[in-house]
């Protein structure tokens, strides 16, 4: 393909892409590196398992709950794409990955802060029991800090780990498969944080006049990410050895000075622009990832909400039907993510065996099985007697838990092989490892803002309860893993195809 000069001219002028070359870095340091994973994934099991629930208790209802979640595609589609390209280009001493993992995990605790004080400023501005809006804006602010903060983070935690890889793919799939475990870990501990109902106790101070023991219970688990975000950022950051990108660029002449005055259009050319460079392969890759998603997203943002809502048949801020479903559906989350972290221990092994795109595609059809047996569920509770009053069989709940743990297993496989796959594939356009993120990040947020926007009256259309957004979820994620099964390559060694090589010079 041939590239308009003006594109060259401009390609020229950026500063490389990668750092000096290094040595191999051993898999133990690689190990430490995808660490954070684990303290941003604790507070992102909070925010799952919580904050949907919370946020109905304080008066928003269920049909606009999904509109408070709209943050985090808007962020990721804005905020990750740049802050992927200024990292890229960052010439910081500190190196360019790391000032913004600690930026961002500073920016969690900041907001999660806010979060679990909601209810209190609320009641400073002049809330009262009956009407809260002050404490929703303080909440709505809060949770939108926190999804910048979670995108500022985790972008450049998956570049670094990719700069430290190089064009290794299997280190590269084992990069990721650390990574993907300790998100796993910090879901079991997240999850696990909070389905516990008695943090009040250990935090007494956290119960106030304006803020209950739901309130206080949340208020105490953010305490606890805090401290537990900032002990495995510094283990994660002491471990990763970056060379200044600085030490290459500081001397560009009048092309820095061109770079450094038309910065914003360079990032806006680059991302946009980039597209019409993808090879066949990159796009199948991201029509994947977009069903995937699609699939994911309606599970992640009401999964407890569906636990207290149609399998205990409890309403917030009526009875303890509702609370009592949600703690058991962060117990459900807890157990999704120990099958998550035994699935990343075996990725490597799978994808040798089977392919990546193969076991993509299948994971997406266990993902689909998995909703529907949700839909099932949900039909034959909705033709039991018992009331809100009372609590569900234990049967139901066991086989609800039981889905919520498989879900796990293509969880992983999500949280993974489309990484590995679009760092290494799109390394033949020379971009950065941010902005590969970045691209593939566009695929995951616009349609989650899709789901965003329309998950909620969606459900209302069919009576307010989830299941409409859950069909729509398993179609999607069927539609996904037949394309991933016939459409992705099945290679075991990964090598590039001839579909793959660069369509423009390797030097740009």
């Amino acid at each position: 393909m041939t590239i308009p000069e003006g594109d060259r001219r401009r390609a020229a002028a950026r500063p490389p892409a990668r750092p000096p070359a290094q040595g191999r870095v051993p898999l133990r340091l690689l190990f430490r590196v995808a660490s954070v994973a684990c303290g941003i994934q604790f507070g992102w099991a909070l925010q799952l398992s919580l904050l949907t629930p919370y946020v109905q208790e304080l008066g928003i209802p269920h049909a606009f709950a999904s509109l408070v979640w709209l943050c985090g595609p808007l962020s990721g589609l804005l905020v990750q794409p740049l802050i992927g390209h200024s990292s890229d280009r960052c010439t910081s001493r500190f190196g360019r990955r790391r000032p913004f993992i600690v930026a961002g995990a500073a920016l969690i605790a900041v907001s999660v802060l806010i979060i679990g004080h909601a209810a209190d400023i609320g009641w400073l501005l002049g809330d009262n029991s009956e009407s809260r809006p002050r404490a929703i804006v303080a909440f709505v602010v809060g949770f939108w800090l926190l999804d910048v903060a979670n995108n500022t983070t985790q972008g450049p935690c998956r570049a670094l780990l990719a700069d430290l890889t190089g064009k290794d793919r299997r280190r590269t799939r084992v990069a990721n498969a650390y990574f993907s475990l300790f998100m796993a870990v910090g879901n079991v501990l997240g999850f696990a944080t909070g389905s516990f109902s008695s943090w009040y106790k250990v935090f007494p101070f956290t119960l106030t006049s304006s803020c209950n023991i739901s309130c206080a219970n949340l208020k105490s688990a953010f305490f606890l990410d805090i401290a537990f975000i900032a002990l495995t950022t510094y283990v994660s950051i002491s471990a990763a050895h970056e060379t200044p990108l600085g030490s290459r660029v500081g001397h560009d002449g009048p092309g820095g000075s061109e770079e450094s005055g038309s910065a914003e259009e360079a990032f806006l050319w680059e991302l946009f622009g980039t597209f019409r460079y993808l090879s066949g392969s990159i796009w199948i890759i991201l029509i994947v990832t977009a069903l995937t998603w699609i699939g994911w997203f309606p599970f992640l943002l009401f999964d407890t909400d569906w636990m207290g809502r149609e399998i205990y048949k409890g309403k917030p801020n009526e009875g303890n039907n509702y609370h009592t479903g949600v703690r058991m559906g962060a117990l459900g989350l807890m157990l999704n993510s120990v099958a998550l972290g035994l699935t990343s221990v075996l990725m490597e092994k799978l994808c040798r065996k089977w392919g990546a795109g193969f076991v993509w595609g299948v994971s997406n059809i266990l993902m689909s099985v998995c909703f529907v047996a949700m839909l099932v569920i949900t039909a034959i509770v909705s033709s039991m007697a018992f009331t809100g009053q009372d609590l569900p069989p234990q049967g139901v709940v066991i086989a609800a838990l039981v889905v919520f743990a498989i879900l796990g297993v293509p969880l992983a496989i999500t949280y993974s092989v489309p990484y590995a796959m679009i760092s290494t594939r799109i390394e033949s356009l020379g971009l950065g490892q941010g902005l590969s993120m970045g691209v593939l990040n566009l695929a995951i947020v616009i349609p989650q803002v899709v789901v965003s926007v329309g998950s909620g009256p969606w459900d209302q259309l069919f009576g307010g309860g989830n299941s409409p957004a859950f069909a729509v979820a398993a179609i999607a994620a069927f539609t996904s893993g037949l394309i991933a099964i016939l459409a992705l390559p099945r290679s075991r060694s990964e090598k590039p195809s001839s579909s793959e090589k660069p369509s423009r010079p390797a030097h740009v």
